[in-house]
Parts: C-alpha cells; sequence; structure tokens
C-alpha cells in the first residue's frame, strides 16, 4: 500500500496527517469502499510519502512497524529523531532538509538505500548498524574531510555513492581516492565507475592502502577477540560462575580496602598476602571449575527433558492423526450413503450414526489429550525435583567452597592483627626502625586504633565474599524458578491450544452434519 500526502502548511507530523494522508491515499474502487467502511491500520501501511510538507519535527510513526519505504524529503527537518520503531524500513529519503547530523538510525538495521542529499551534513558517521547499504547519497552537503571515506570501507555491500557538491569533491583526488579506497563501489556521483578507473586509482594509492589493510585487519583481530571474550563472559554467566576463574574476587576485596592497602607496607605483611592470595585463587578456581560442570550436568538434563516431551507429544499427534483419518473414512462414506439414500427414516437414522461417531470421536481426541497431560505432567515433576536438586547440591557445594574461603580470611586476619600488634609494641619501645610512609605511621597511635583498622580490612573482605556468595545462590534460583515456572505454563498454553483445536475441528464436523440435515428435510 503506496500512501502519499499532498503540501499542508508547517506541522510536525501527528495523527491528523497521518489519518488524512491513509484516507486520501488508501486503496480504490472496491477495496477503497471497504477501507473507508472498516479503515487501514498504520501496521499494514508499506510505503508512506511526506514530501514537501514542510515537516519540522518527525514523529508517531511508531504505528507503521511494517514499513518499507518513507519518504521526507523537501521538509524542514532539522534531527533526525523518531524513526527508532521502523526495524523494517529498507528505503528512506531524507534529501532537502535542514539536517547537520547523522543520527538516530541504529535501529533501522535493513536499511539498504538512504538518500540524505541536500542538508547541512559535514561528517559521515553514526551509519554503523547499517550493515545491509547498498545506495547512499549526500551530495549538496558540507563534507570536506576526505577521512569520511574511509569510514565507508565498513559497509560491504555499498555499490552507490553520491558525493558531488561536496567540498571534498572539489579536490584532484577526489575520484581516485573514492575508487581506490571504496574498490567494491559500481556508481561514484551517478556515473558507473571503469574497470580501467579502478585500477589506475588503485596503482596511484596501492602503499597507503596496504597500510589501512594492516590496519584494518589488526582492528578486526581485537574485534573478533573482544567479541570472544564477551561469548565467554556470557557462558560464564549463565553458569553463574564469571570472574572467579582468576583473582577478580581477591582483588575486588582490596579495591576499597584504604586500611588493608596500608598495613600492607608491614613487614612481612608482603609475603603474608602473597600466600594468602595464592590459596584464595586456588578456592576460586574450584568454584569455577566446578561450575561449569554444574552447568553442563543442567543443560542435559534440560536436554534431556525437552527430548522426552516432544517424543510423547509427537506420539500422542500421530495417535489423534489415526484416530481422525479413520473417522473421517468412514464419515465421508456414511455422508455419501446419505446423500445416496431416498428414504427419510434411514436418512435420519444414518444422520444420528454420524453424530455419535463425531461425538465418539470427540471423547478419544479429549481421552488421548488427558493422557498427555498426566504424561507430561509426570517428566515435568520428574524434571522439577531433579534440577532442585542439581541446584541444590550445587548451591551446597559453593556454599562450602565460600566457607573456605571465610576460613582463610579469617587465618590472614589473625596473622595480620599479629603482625600489627607486634609492630605497634616496637614501635612504642622504640624499637622498630623500618621506614613506613606518614599515613600508615598514623594507625599506630595507640593498639584501639590499629585494631579497628585491621578489623575495619577484615569487614571490607568479608562482605565481599559474602555478596558474592548471596549473589550467585540468588541468580541460580530465581533461574531454577523462573525456569520450572516457564515449563509449565508452556504446558499450559499447549493444552489449551489443542483442546481448542479439537472443539474447533469437532464443531466444524458437527456444522456439516447439520447444514446436511437440514439441507435434506427441504426435499
Amino acid at each position: 500500500m503506496n500512501l502519499q500526502c499532498e503540501s499542508m502548511e508547517p506541522r510536525v507530523i501527528d495523527d491528523n496527517l497521518l489519518k488524512l494522508v491513509v484516507a486520501k491515499q488508501g486503496p480504490r474502487e472496491e477495496a477503497g469502499q471497504l477501507a473507508k467502511q472498516e479503515g487501514i491500520l498504520f501496521k499494514d501501511v508499506l510505503s508512506l510519502q511526506l514530501d514537501f510538507q514542510n515537516i519540522l519535527q518527525i514523529d508517531n510513526l511508531w504505528q507503521f512497524e511494517n514499513l518499507r519505504k518513507l519518504q521526507l524529503d523537501n521538509n524542514v527537518i532539522e534531527r533526525i529523531v523518531g524513526l527508532e520503531n521502523l526495524t523494517q524500513l529498507i528505503w528512506l529519503d531524507l534529501s532537502f532538509n535542514n539536517i547537520e547530523t547523522i543520527e538516530g538510525l541504529n535501529t533501522l538495521v535493513n536499511l539498504e538505500d538512504l538518500s540524505l542529499s541536500n542538508n547541512r551534513i559535514s561528517k559521515i558517521d553514526s551509519l554503523d548498524a547499517l550493515v545491509k547499504l547498498q545506495v547512499l547519497l549526500l551530495d549538496n552537503n558540507e563534507i570536506f574531510n576526505m577521512m569520511n571515506i574511509i569510514y565507508l570501507r565498513q559497509f560491504k555491500d555499498l555499490r552507490t555513492l553520491g558525493l558531488s557538491g561536496n567540498p571534498i569533491s572539489e579536490s584532484e583526488d577526489y575520484k581516485m581516492f573514492v575508487c581506490a579506497y571504496l574498490p567494491d563501489l559500481v556508481y561514484l556521483d551517478y556515473r558507473r565507475i571503469s574497470d580501467l578507473t579502478k585500477e589506475m586509482a588503485k596503482m596511484k594509492h596501492q602503499y597507503s592502502i596496504d597500510e589501512l589493510k594492516q590496519r584494518e585487519t589488526l582492528i578486526q583481530a581485537q574485534k573478533e577477540e573482544a567479541q570472544a571474550q564477551r561469548e565467554k563472559l556470557e557462558s560464564h554467566k549463565a553458569a553463574f560462575i564469571e570472574h572467579l576463574d582468576g583473582s577478580f574476587l581477591f582483588d575486588s576485596m582490596y579495591a576499597e580496602d584504604v586500611e588493608g592497602r596500608k598495613l600492607s607496607y608491614l613487614p612481612g605483611v608482603g609475603e603474608l598476602l602473597e600466600a594468602y592470595k595464592d590459596k584464595f585463587v586456588i578456592i576460586c578456581l574450584n568454584i569455577f571449575e566446578y561450575g561449569l560442570k554444574q552447568q553442563e550436568k543442567r543443560r542435559v538434563e534440560l536436554d534431556t527433558f525437552t527430548e522426552c516431551i516432544q517424543e510423547a507429544i509427537q506420539e500422542n499427534q500421530e495417535q489423534g492423526k489415526w484416530k481422525i483419518a479413520k473417522f473421517e473414512e468412514k464419515h465421508l462414506l456414511n455422508l455419501s450413503a446419505v446423500r445416496d439414500e431416498s428414504e427419510m427414516p434411514v436418512i435420519e437414522e444414518k444422520i444420528v450414526e454420524c453424530g455419535e461417531d463425531i461425538t465418539q470421536l470427540f471423547n478419544i481426541l479429549m481421552t488421548l489429550e488427558m493422557q498427555l497431560v498426566e504424561q507430561l505432567e509426570e517428566m515435568i515433576n520428574l524434571f522439577e525435583r531433579n534440577i532442585v536438586d542439581l541446584v541444590g547440591l550445587f548451591i551446597e557445594n559453593v556454599q562450602s567452597l565460600m566457607a573456605q574461603c571465610r576460613d582463610l580470611e579469617n587465618h590472614h586476619h589473625e596473622k595480620l592483627l599479629e603482625i600489627s600488634i607486634n609492630t605497634l609494641e616496637k614501635i612504642v619501645k622504640g624499637e622498630f626502625n623500618e621506614d613506613l610512609p606518614e599515613d600508615v605511621r598514623m594507625l599506630f597511635v595507640d593498639k584501639d586504633t590499629i585494631v579497628n583498622a585491621v578489623g575495619a580490612s577484615h569487614d571490607i573482605h568479608l562482605l565481599k565474599i559474602d555478596n558474592r556468595e548471596d549473589e550467585l545462590i540468588t541468580r541460580v534460583n530465581s533461574w531454577c524458578t523462573n525456569l520450572v515456572d516457564k515449563i509449565h505454563t508452556d504446558e499450559i498454553m499447549r493444552n489449551r491450544k489443542r483442546v481448542k483445536e479439537i472443539n474447533h475441528y469437532i464443531d466444524h464436523m458437527q456444522n456439516e452434519l447439520d447444514n446436511l440435515e437440514f439441507t435434506d428435510n427441504l426435499f
């Protein structure tokens, strides 16, 4: 459905304008009359033409969720906004407006053709999401930096580019530069690029392009590595043990521990900390490895359950199809016999028999469904017990390992307190000759101060351990609860859908029989 609007006074795009467009440019003749009666849903509109309207602001287009083509040229639009819901858009014309910055296109991942000609744009950017872009028209803007061309190298499907009328197009090397750095381009400024031009451009800029390709290869490798790290982190999060494969938790204990960092200057504390960290990290690694193994067990349990569910449903459906096929075979013969029969008593008898067959089929199908419901309920309850047991075992062992972390922290606290008290006694007696930073010496004014400092450090460490343990337990319990709830909900929805299908089929067969009986009674 293509919609076009006539010129009107300056405005924003509001519902009144959109309704006017729909009313004036909807389907014609019989379809048009039907549309006037029932109305046209905005979500059914595929093409919308709003050019020459003096539109200042784009708004109220969210309802056009299936729009493919949008024409907004020759208006007074200053900013690209309000297009985020038009994710199906393929063609967009915003030429002849007052746009200074490319923005607001991040969700238009299907856009292939974009026209921004005759605006006030000075930089080509913010197009990264347009991975399908084939045509980009930016004629008669204010683009002056040739490096904008290099930005366009990321668009592998770009074949048509318009940049005439920009300051960069006045450069002597403009055409050669564009053809060299965008070798897959077919049309530049509405003219086809010859193979000879491409070859000359490549030769002229060969050295610079080779350097650029090396940088691009390095950047791509870094992007792939970053993506791999993100995927790895997501898999660890799914197992609830992210950042436990190293010293992250230990380091986080000291990140906010001002007193602990001060106390690390004391003689012997460095070696104590190193030994503490090594043992702590080993426990974290144990939690991490155990978490991965338990995640695999939960996955296998879920996959096995899902497979069993699907097999049970499929087997039940096959039984139902067979029952229906046998019924229809007999039913069609009975209907044929009714049509061929001339004696009314015989007709009525056969119609009653058909009705009884329909009722019998209904009972059979509903019995099959009830059997399936009971079978699936047993499977779901068994799975629920198994997954709850797996999660409970996981939590129990994680708590045991976290308790070991706390034991290490308590042991470290005792040793650190012992060193700190000994240091205080030496300072009081004048027997301490080590150089300490001034803020560290301030802790040794009396016993209460140093004990409080060591205690504050200890409390921070325990809090970090407790918080990580609580977070893990909360998340895995939440995952388990949500999974089981979803399985129960999905089964309820499946059952309702199946019962509806059975009733719909039975009603159809009964209506067919009733209409047959009614028709025969007319003769």
